[in-house]
């Protein structure tokens, strides 16, 4: 990968990013590239699970950049976003995957991630992603946004009312799911609902539970089907701008609200599995 990385504009507050790519030399070769973009406090780790869950522990990362592959095992890296996603909410993972086929694509959202990078892309696009995902958006090529709507398509229907035709989500869970739409972290959904961090992690895991789905991502594609039941409150274009979606080899980005709103329309979400 180039060490030769574009500054961009970005936040005040420097993004922390861990980087663990397949070796340990890549690692770093990955961390001194982005250290470059002085957006960005990037530590380079031990491409090892024990190492990486260590690091996003000790140090908080608000984005942790992982490899796919690990220790030469090929669900490693999905194994550990899953841990990640599950036990630091607050980090969101982008990974670097050496094939963007359908079925690598489809268990990396399944399993947390909020971003897929492709090593085939350009380099200078990587800062964009790790900034888009820092604010909350779902970076994905168009192809690879495609596989994921087509495996939601084709997954059963979900239960949308409950036996006396009630809505699933009670009305400040649908305010939950308003705010995670809009990208908010755990810790601005509680200060925009004046709730606390724990209860509104426990909203999430209740709406999880009653969608039968297992990410974030899941839960945008839900309020793109539901836009309408859950009233004005909530409009198309906040829930489009979760997305964003790069076009080309040169990682040209933007957001293509029409072609993404026609996609989801017929969306059916995955249910999660209970084994």
């Amino acid at each position: 990968m180039s060490q030769h990385m574009i500054p961009a504009e970005g936040p005040t507050e420097k993004i922390r990013v861990l980087a663990a790519d397949s070796t340990r030399m890549s690692s770093q070769l990955l961390a001194e590239a982005l250290a470059q973009d002085r957006q960005f406090e990037v530590t380079g780790i031990e491409p090892k699970g024990a190492s990486i869950l260590e690091a996003v522990a000790h140090k908080k990362p608000h984005v942790l950049l992982v490899s796919s592959v690990l220790e030469e095992s090929a669900t490693l890296g999905f194994d550990l976003t899953r841990q990640v996603s599950a036990s630091y909410p607050e980090t969101r993972v982008v990974l670097l995957m050496d094939t963007s086929s359908r079925t690598a694509v489809v268990e990396a959202f399944r399993c947390g991630a909020q971003g897929v990078f492709s090593r085939t892309e350009s380099s200078k696009s990587l800062a964009k992603c790790i900034n888009n995902v820092y604010q909350g958006q779902v970076w994905a090529s168009s192809v690879e946004l495609r596989y994921l709507l087509d495996a939601f398509r084709e997954s059963e229907p979900m239960q949308l009312v409950d036996s006396r035709g009630e809505a699933i989500l009670s009305k400040r869970e649908q305010d939950v799911v308003r705010c995670v739409a809009e990208g908010l972290s755990n810790r601005e959904i509680a200060s925009r609902l004046k709730l606390t961090e724990h209860t509104v992690k426990n909203y999430l895991f209740r709406i999880f539970d009653k969608l039968g789905v297992s990410s974030r991502v899941e839960v945008v594609l839900y309020v793109f089907r539901l836009r309408k039941e859950m009233g004005a409150g909530l409009s198309d274009n906040q829930c489009v701008h979760c997305f964003r979606v790069y076009e080309g080899a040169e990682g040209k980005s933007g957001n293509t609200p029409i072609a993404v709103k026609r996609a989801v329309d017929t969306v059916k979400e995955p249910r999660r599995s209970r084994g």
